[in-house]
């Protein structure tokens, strides 16, 4: 893995436990050598990863929509690129990285790692999908997809695509060992 795709809140959230995965997963990128693609923003979790990976020397790249651009870019990032639409800028931070997870976050980045996961359920790719859970964050929503898998409207094999850990290094592993297992949601 050369780049990883991270979705993550542009508001830093209510838990320090937030703050500190975010840089336990710089840390780890660092480590790795392995730059960042993210929402362009200059605030929250976003504007701290960013500015993390950038302090140890990483590169990152942004991809934001002009329409708030204009609010909230990062403007010291070694790559900016303004895009016209949500959808484009969903597309190009998937086709820059290797791997796309996602730390806490809103609505935007629970979203953005959903649609991810649902081209891989759709077989429009084999990247590696993970969610770093902080403190329990997705907890329920993984309660949610284990409810779809035992009500018929998701595949085990598809709820597996999807990796889960509380530890940067450990979801980082995961993705890194990723071995594609095309599954055909229809059959």
């Amino acid at each position: 893995m050369k780049r990883i795709c991270v979705y993550c809140g542009s508001t830093p959230g209510e838990d320090d436990a937030f703050a500190a995965a975010v840089q336990a997963l710089a840390a780890t990128m660092l480590q790795r050598d392995i730059g960042l693609v993210y929402g362009g923003a200059d605030r929250g979790l976003m504007g701290q990863l960013a500015n993390a990976v950038m302090d140890g020397g990483g590169h990152v790249t942004g991809i934001i929509p002009r329409a708030f651009a204009h609010r909230v870019a990062h403007r010291g990032l070694q790559e900016l690129r303004v895009v016209e639409s949500m959808h484009e800028r969903k597309v190009g931070m998937f086709g820059a990285a290797d791997a796309c997870i996602a730390l806490p976050g809103g609505f935007g980045t629970l979203e953005e790692i959903l649609e991810i996961l649902t081209w891989a359920q759709l077989g429009m790719h084999t990247k590696p999908c993970g969610l770093l859970n902080v403190g329990g964050y997705y907890d329920l929503l993984l309660q949610f997809l284990d409810h779809g898998v035992g009500s018929g409207f998701v595949k085990q094999a598809h709820r597996d695509l999807l990796y889960v850990e509380d530890d940067a290094g450990a979801l980082l592993d995961a993705c890194a060992s990723h071995e594609p297992k095309p599954v055909d949601k229809w059959d």
